[in-house]
């Protein structure tokens, strides 16, 4: 039960903190690989999952939200959405890979919604980006880098 317990709370944390929400998983990650009582590949699978099923969310989100904009409540306003949208199609797809970055990885994945990138190319730039980001973190929490 303890298990199931620490690979839920893992999968959440992850999940929250790929949504908008400044969440931290790398800090309960570092802890149960600190811990040694799951194996280090499932808890990297776990963190992984969660941070790209939220930022998938984001991209969701971001697919439907140009339906509201001309809405009073709507929360961005025209200029920023603009701003976006230059530097999106800028630097194109390739920006995701930039996703596990903090305070712009989150919106990169809304912007790729509302640029309507496809499902497939947002799934396989931040599971990359965000897989890495986790790798690098295990390496380095158990010294292996």
């Amino acid at each position: 039960m303890l298990d199931l317990s620490a690979y839920l709370g893992l999968f959440f944390a992850a999940f929250g903190a790929a949504s908008l929400l400044p969440l931290q998983s790398e800090a309960l990650l570092v802890g149960l690989l600190l811990a040694e009582r799951q194996p280090v590949l499932t808890l990297l699978a776990v963190a992984t999952a969660g941070n790209v099923l939220g930022s998938l969310l984001n991209w969701l989100l971001g697919l439907y939200l140009e339906r509201f904009r001309e809405k009073r409540w709507f929360p961005v306003r025209e200029r920023h959405l603009q701003r976006a949208r230059h530097w999106y199609q800028r630097f194109g797809r390739w920006s995701l890979l930039f996703s596990w970055l903090p305070v712009v990885g989150d919106p990169l994945t809304l912007v790729a919604g509302v640029m309507r990138e496809s499902f497939w190319v947002v799934l396989a730039c931040v599971t990359l980006a965000k897989g890495v980001r986790y790798a690098v973190l295990t390496a380095l929490t158990l010294g292996l880098a």
